[in-house]
């Protein structure tokens, strides 16, 4: 069974740290593009971060630039995002996607999609 499971989130003050995993199990994420999404309730969905299967290219939303960043592990099928300078506008459920085209990931029409981890930003 082709599953992501995402683990790390959970409640920080504002201005600190968290790392989200997302771990592959059934597939190896060697030839997957991966991206982070996150919901608000009541909100669309919001894509955070992208990287490709290589890790050749990273990209991020305008809102987390800087304070977020994407990478990946092929030897432990892991893929993590380190959130640093958190606000409480960055509270929501961060899921991870995968697909083997990047543009899939990158439009959030991915195959593959984790079930979500939460992170609460507050003080």
């Amino acid at each position: 069974q082709l599953q992501l499971v995402e683990s790390g989130g959970g409640l920080v003050q504002p201005g600190g740290s968290l790392r989200l995993s997302c771990a592959a199990s059934g597939f190896s994420l060697d030839y997957y593009n991966i991206g982070w999404f996150r919901q608000v309730p009541g909100k669309e969905r919001e894509g955070v971060s992208w990287i490709s299967s290589g890790a050749i290219m990273t990209n991020y939303a305008a809102s987390v630039k800087g304070r977020f960043t994407i990478s990946r592990d092929n030897a432990k099928n892991t893929v993590y995002l380190q959130m640093n300078s958190l606000k409480p506008e960055d509270t929501a459920v961060y899921y991870c996607a995968a697909d083997q085209f990047f543009r899939r990931v990158l439009g959030g029409t991915a195959d593959y999609w984790g079930q979500g981890t939460q992170v609460t930003v507050s003080s």
